[in-house]
């Protein structure tokens, strides 16, 4: 059965085809740029040129909540498109807090008690300790599935904004979509395991959103989640004793311990649906995927509208990916002895 998601998507298409070409950017903290200015000085160089914004400076921090390859990508999509546009007229402070959502919140207050000009938080505890940090300076977040489940809103409409100082991109892929693909490729499917933590809002609301349509479709399944890395072991056990499939939606804490996952998973010879692409590669069998990069950079296009054009943050609607891929790991399929549907692309690491 074929839906369509929910949720309004704005298509953000147009800001991806204006934003087509990747520069080689870099991501540099305000002392390592003037000390690189003074470099350049004392050699007596010329300086680069300093981009497309006049004598205007701008200072950008960006709080990345944790190292993996959907969230890197992300950020990497952004710096290029604010590198492309300004050069060396803008600063920016990139800074990961390794996981830890307390250590979101000192970077965040250190970003606001410099005055920056504008915040990207890379995944929801980030976009979280951003909102509660600061009613003032322009926040972006990216990685983050459902801006009203992590801003507490209710009855969201995500093509008026958030009414506040934030807006974004999500990376929520069509959730009916995603149940539809257990369907697809378990076809005599009776129970399905659905993994998050605990922590994460965002996880909770995919995997409620997907029980509907398992519900929907007759098909049983159990939530099981993990407070963090320590018990998630135990979890993951627990979660393919009893279940033809495994659904893991967009979860930072999961994505970044996907080998505990499939080190238990794969020799139970259970497909594991994954939210997003990199999750799939590090361990999981299929995904409906859309672009990171891509996705930063059109967060990199809503920041120069707010910085450059005078855009309000308030009323910006939330943008969409617009483009889907069924896409599946190779070698996970072969390691379980699974056929996947001919219209799903094989990757290999």
């Amino acid at each position: 059965m074929k839906r369509m998601t929910k949720l309004t998507a704005v298509s953000m298409a147009a800001v991806i085809a204006a934003a087509s070409l990747t520069a080689c950017g870099s991501s540099t903290s305000p002392a390592t740029t003037e000390k690189a200015a003074e470099t350049t000085a004392a050699s007596g160089e010329t300086a680069a040129p300093a981009g497309d914004s006049g004598d205007k400076q701008f200072k950008v921090g960006i709080c990345q909540l944790v190292q993996h390859s959907a969230l890197d990508a992300a950020t990497k999509g952004f710096v290029d498109v604010l590198k492309e546009k300004y050069g060396d007229n803008v600063v920016i402070d990139e800074q990961n807090a390794q996981g830890d959502s307390a250590t979101c919140t000192t970077i965040i207050n250190g970003f606001v008690s410099n005055e920056y000009d504008l915040i990207l938080a890379n995944a929801t505890p980030a976009l979280q300790a951003a909102m509660n940090a600061t009613q003032d300076i322009p926040i972006l977040g990216t990685s983050v599935t459902d801006y009203g489940t992590a801003l507490a809103m209710d009855n969201f409409d995500a093509t008026k904004g958030t009414g506040i100082n934030v807006s974004g991109t999500s990376d929520l892929a069509p959730l009916g979509q995603q149940e539809d693909m257990i369907l697809e490729i378990v076809p005599d499917v009776k129970k399905v395991s659905i993994l998050y933590c605990s922590a994460e809002a965002n996880s909770k609301f995919q995997a409620t959103e997907i029980g509907k349509y398992l519900k929907e479709d007759g098909i049983d399944y159990q939530e099981f989640t993990f407070a963090d890395s320590n018990d998630l072991q135990s979890v993951v056990q627990s979660a393919v004793a009893d279940c033809d499939a495994l659904y893991i939606p967009t979860d930072n804490t999961a994505a970044s311990n996907m080998t505990v996952v499939t080190n238990i998973v794969q020799p139970a010879g259970i497909p594991i649906i994954c939210g997003e692409e990199n999750m799939m590669m590090s361990g999981g069998l299929a995904t409906l995927s859309i672009s990171y990069e891509d996705l930063g950079r059109a967060t990199g296009e809503q920041a120069i509208e707010i910085l450059s054009n005078g855009a309000d943050v308030k009323t910006m609607p939330i943008a969409y990916a617009s483009a889907t891929t069924k896409e599946y790991n190779k070698a996970y399929a072969d390691a379980i002895g699974i056929t996947m549907p001919s219209d799903y692309k094989a990757l290999d690491k």
